[in-house]
């Protein structure tokens, strides 16, 4: 049987990584690897990307797989302290680790009361910082298991002749 591709990020993780694991292996024998090859403590748990709850270890890889394989988050951290901050408006939610920041920004979006258009004009940013995280980052990989918290700010994407600065 053909190898499933996983792509993970995690607890100091924070670009997109890559295994292959089998069909039948379970859900428990890809935490224990990953967390083996990245030296994190066994309670860490693996969340689905987007899931709102922890995956049971003894589920098997094909058995949550598409055909472009299967998108996890490995962190100790079973919920994140979410900030948002516009305008001088503060909104809180958790969300799980695996969250994207995507999801977050939508969610944020959506408490300001932004339109889509409004909301495509603007990006998350690390508050206190210059770092902008790409969309599909989980927020798990931008927090330690010490905080399980972070603060943005919902800041106008900067342009450059009219195009995202990261494309110019």
């Amino acid at each position: 049987m053909n190898p499933i591709s996983i792509f993970y990020q995690g607890e100091g993780i924070r670009e997109i990584e890559h295994i292959e694991a089998s069909a039948e292996d379970t859900f428990g024998a890809v935490k224990a690897r990953l967390c083996q090859k990245h030296g994190l403590a066994p309670e860490a748990v693996l969340f689905l990307e987007d899931a709102e709850e922890p995956l049971d270890e003894a589920v098997r890889v094909r058995d949550r797989a598409c055909h472009t394989g299967v998108k996890l988050h490995l962190h100790r951290c079973r919920l994140v302290k979410v900030t948002v901050t516009f305008n001088g408006e503060s909104v809180n939610q958790t969300f799980t680790p695996g969250t994207t920041v995507a999801c977050v920004k939508f969610w944020a979006a959506t408490k300001f009361g932004m339109s889509p258009e409004e909301a495509g004009e603007h990006v998350l940013q690390i508050a206190g910082t210059h770092d902008r995280p790409r969309p599909g980052t989980h927020i798990g990989a931008l927090v330690s298991c010490h905080t399980c918290s972070i603060a943005f700010a919902l800041v106008p994407d900067e342009r450059i002749n009219g195009r995202p600065e990261e494309l110019a």
